[in-house]
Formats: C-alpha cells, sequence, structure tokens
C-alpha cells in the first residue's frame, strides 16, 4: 500500500460523496416550498439503490475484464468477487471501487433536476437503476476501463465530462420531453423557495467537484494538482463570465445565476482537467458560461421544453463543450502520457493536429446517442405500465405532503 496515494484518493472519494447530498441541497433550494422534502428524496436515494447497483453488478459491467470488443465488461467480479490487492499506484482495489461508485452516484443524481416536481419517485428509481446499468456502466467500460473502446481510439475524458456531464444531462432531457411539462411553469428565479440554501448546496457541490477532478489521477501527483488547480480556475471563469452576461443582458446578476456559471465552469473543465493549463481553463471556463447560458436562456425556451433545473442546459451542453475543448487545449506540457508520442497527440489550438479533435466529437456522439436512446426506451417501457406522473391535483399542491407525509418547513 501507498499510503500517501490511499489517503488522498479516501479524501476525494468522501469529496465526491459529498457532492449527492449538496446536489440535492442545491436542487431543492430552487423549486417551491411544497416540493422541497421530494427533491431531496429523488437525488438522494440513488445513495441506496446506485450503490448497491454498482456493488453486485455496476463496477464488474465498467471495470471487469472485456468481453465485447470494448463495450463492456463482464460479471467476474459479480458483488465484488475477487476484489483484492492493489492496483499500481499503490491504492487498494476495493478503495477504488468505492472512487468510482460515488462518480456513478452523481450522474444519476444530476437527472433529476430535468423531472422535480411531477415525476413519481418509483418510476424514477426503476429508470436510474436501468439507465446506470445500460449507459454509465457502458460509458464507463468505453471510456475508462483499459481496454474500453474510446479509450483504445485515443479519446480522452479524464473525470467525466461524457461519462458523467453528457449521458445525465441528455438522459435529463429526454425524461422532461417523455414525462412532460409541469402543469404550472415556473422560471426558476421566481419559484425558488430559498436562494441561501441552494446557495450552499452549490458551495458544497464546488468543493466536492475538486475532489471529482483531482482524484481521477488516481493519484497524488502534478496531474492531481493540475487538475485542482484548473477546476478552481474554470469556476471562477465561469462564474464571472455568467455574471457579467446577466449584468450586460438583464442589468442585474443573480445569485442564481451566478451558480449556474460556476457549475458550468467546472462541467466545462471536468473532462480536460488532467490535459490542459491554467490559460486555456481560464478560456474553457469563461465559454462554457457562455455556451450554457445560450442553452438555458435561448434554446430551451425557444423549443418549450420543461428541463425543470437545467440539468441539459448546464450539464449535457457544457459537458459537450468540455470534450470539444479537450480537443482544442489538450498540453502534453501538462500530461505528455496522454498527449505525447504514441497518442493521437495535442489539441488543435497547440499542436494544429485536429486527429485528437476528431475523436473528441467521435466520443461526444457516442455518448449522446446511447444515453437518449437508451433513456427513450426505458421510459417508453415504464409508460406501458403505469403514469410517469403524479396525478395532477398532487402536482399542484405539492409532492412533499402527498408522497412522504412531511413538511418542510412547519410555519405556526
Amino acid at each position: 500500500m501507498n499510503e500517501v496515494n490511499t489517503l488522498f484518493i479516501m479524501m476525494c472519494a468522501l469529496l465526491v460523496l459529498l457532492m449527492t447530498p449538496s446536489l440535492a441541497m442545491f436542487y431543492s433550494g430552487m423549486v417551491k416550498r411544497e416540493n422541497t422534502l421530494n427533491t431531496i428524496m429523488n437525488c438522494f436515494i440513488v445513495f441506496g439503490v446506485i450503490t448497491l447497483q454498482w456493488i453486485i453488478i455496476g463496477y464488474s459491467l465498467a471495470f471487469g475484464s472485456d468481453s465485447s470488443m470494448g463495450v463492456i465488461g463482464s460479471l467476474e467480479h459479480f458483488a465484488l468477487e475477487g476484489i483484492s490487492g492493489y492496483n499500481d499506484n499503490g491504492v487498494p482495489n476495493i478503495l477504488y471501487v468505492v472512487f468510482q461508485m460515488v462518480f456513478a452516484l452523481i450522474a444519476s443524481a444530476i437527472i433529476t433536476g430535468s423531472l422535480v416536481g411531477r415525476v413519481k419517485l418509483g418510476v424514477l428509481v426503476i429508470f436510474l437503476l436501468i439507465w446506470s446499468t445500460l449507459v454509465y456502466d457502458v460509458l464507463a467500460h468505453m471510456i475508462w476501463s483499459e481496454n474500453g473502446f474510446l479509450l483504445s481510439r485515443g479519446g480522452l475524458d479524464f473525470a467525466g465530462g461524457g461519462v458523467v456531464h453528457i449521458s445525465a444531462g441528455v438522459a435529463g432531457l429526454v425524461g422532461a420531453l417523455m414525462v412532460g411539462p409541469r402543469k404550472e411553469r415556473v422560471h426558476i428565479s421566481t419559484g425558488a423557495h430559498s436562494v441561501p440554501y441552494a446557495f450552499l448546496g452549490a458551495v458544497l457541490l464546488f468543493i466536492g467537484w475538486l475532489g471529482f477532478n483531482a482524484g481521477s489521477a488516481g493519484a497524488l501527483d502534478e496531474i492531481a494538482v493540475n487538475a485542482f488547480i484548473v477546476s478552481i480556475v474554470a469556476a471562477a471563469s465561469g462564474y464571472l463570465v455568467w455574471v457579467l452576461m446577466e449584468w450586460i443582458i438583464h442589468k442585474r446578476p443573480t445569485i442564481l445565476g451566478s451558480l449556474s456559471g460556476l457549475v458550468a465552469g467546472l462541467v466545462g473543465i471536468t473532462p480536460g482537467s488532467g490535459y490542459v493549463g491554467i490559460f486555456s481553463a481560464i478560456i474553457v471556463g469563461g465559454i462554457s458560461a457562455i455556451v450554457c447560458y445560450m442553452g438555458l436562456s435561448y434554446i430551451k425556451e425557444k423549443l418549450k421544453w420543461d428541463d425543470s433545473l437545467d440539468a441539459f442546459s448546464l450539464h449535457g451542453i457544457g459537458g459537450v463543450w468540455g470534450g470539444i475543448a479537450t480537443g482544442l487545449f489538450a498540453s502534453a506540457k501538462v500530461n505528455p502520457a496522454a498527449t505525447g508520442e504514441g497518442t493521437l497527440g495535442e489539441g488543435l489550438l497547440i499542436s494544429g493536429s485536429y486527429h485528437l479533435l476528431v475523436e473528441q466529437l467521435f466520443g461526444i456522439v457516442v455518448c449522446i446517442t446511447l444515453s437518449a436512446a437508451a433513456s427513450f426506451v426505458i421510459f417508453r417501457i415504464l409508460g406501458l405500465f403505469t403514469d410517469l406522473r403524479v396525478d395532477e391535483k398532487v402536482e399542484q399542491e405539492g409532492l412533499d405532503r402527498a408522497l412522504h407525509g412531511e413538511n418542510a418547513y412547519n410555519l405556526h
């Protein structure tokens, strides 16, 4: 055992685990008071469901020995059978299982933001269980497993721009379209019952995200330090650019808008955090805020989809830009093992070579196609057996009391 690397991965796993309840706080602060607890439950129930799924079959499907041309792993590690010893960084393999598990949790939790206020909890749980198996585990194998299809082709996704953010954002959008819009569509800026609560959740999410990106190096080394620093820089850039856009366009910056910029910057830098330098991170975070702002403010309104808490606009669009940005800015000075000799090379704007960018675009298409197709089929099949959404009366009165028998605030 390498004690330093083991402690580092333990701390990063703890930080990433913090992201799921933090996201629940962030999401719940942005909904009306009567849906606060349901939003928290929708988000945090993945801790129970996906944890067990990951331990029983998820890890084996994602990281087991290849069984189908780099698309999915075998079931050799069913219920963590045969997990022992240490990896090349001296980290216990069982700890690596847990570190990867918390990534699976946050991916599923992101999806719930698109569906708050009208989806049945049972429908959501079954969907997330199947989606995690058919989409997340497959993408994790293709991109992160040693013989994965996309990794073998030279594609780069350091911490989950495609595996986590694109796949979850697209699934959220498909779910929002199939479940249908809320009966009473209230803009987040006027419907949020507690902006300070959302702020606290977003800041804790940001802190957890540093473990998400830095820990993906697998060891405490220069790559981990770079990922840690560029994540902070990109978050700051995204935050500031969003504030400035609101200030220029609407003449007043908002707290919720600024938090969206923070998240957009983090999403944008995630796939390239182990491959790009500090100056590139400023550009990546700022542009991520711009494209996510356009998606949220214009595309969403133009197409009239009810992505309740903008999971697609932030995670889907931001993840796509992050994958492209990796193909533009990846540098051998930062990570020679991934972008040096024997690889597809550096990004287009660093070396002038387009090979990595083309592969990044291919990987993005794979992530979008798989998640969209699987999500559509899963929701369509579930719709054959039950209504996907709660009764109209329950939706109008709020889901907390009707579904959980509780109120977030007992005001007397």
